[in-house]
């Protein structure tokens, strides 16, 4: 159980850490954010702002959590809760007819849609089984190599995944 824990962790932190700088690295990327979560109307417009700077700091808060061991458990919780929190924005949004561009890494302006729904159950699904993980076995008292290669791999290549989702997607024409 250690190794899927380690593999969850990292593909956490690699799919916040782009969250994050994906939507701050440019002053561009962080307007186009705040524009996209006023679209959605789901608060008031004034408040778009301030709302886009909690997301981003607590996307990096959720990296700052899972990357250190003693606060792992604290770092899934908040990846469930940020994730889960998401998932109904989303789906509120589409219930009120919006057709929103995805911010959810940066650039992107595929419209949020269902993708964008399952891929974060599935991301929130991934943290459920970490907390599990780590609550359910302790540090092994010697790591094998192999071990954390496969966590490593895994993590690294399911965060390609789900980062390039709407280029992938977009190769292979969906309903949305």
């Amino acid at each position: 159980m250690y190794y899927v824990g380690l593999a969850a962790r990292l593909l956490l932190v690699l799919v916040f850490a782009a969250a994050a700088a994906g939507k701050s690295w440019r002053r561009g990327s962080f307007d186009a954010f705040v524009s996209s979560l006023a679209a959605l109307r789901l608060f008031p417009r004034r408040l778009s702002a301030a709302v886009a700077v909690t997301t981003v700091v607590a996307e990096a808060v959720t990296v700052v959590l899972l990357a250190v061991p003693a606060t792992a458990g604290a770092g899934f919780a908040l990846a469930i809760l940020l994730l889960t929190a998401f998932v109904a924005g989303i789906l509120a949004a589409r219930r009120g007819g919006r057709q929103v561009p995805c911010r959810c890494f940066g650039a992107t302006g595929t419209p949020l849609g269902m993708p964008h729904v399952i891929r974060n159950a599935l991301l929130a699904t991934v943290a459920a089984v970490g907390l599990v993980a780590l609550t359910a076995s302790s540090s092994p008292g010697s790591v094998h190599p192999g071990g954390l290669a496969i966590a490593g791999v895994t993590a690294a290549a399911g965060s390609l995944l789900v980062v390039r989702m709407d280029d992938l997607l977009a190769l292979v024409p969906l309903p949305r």
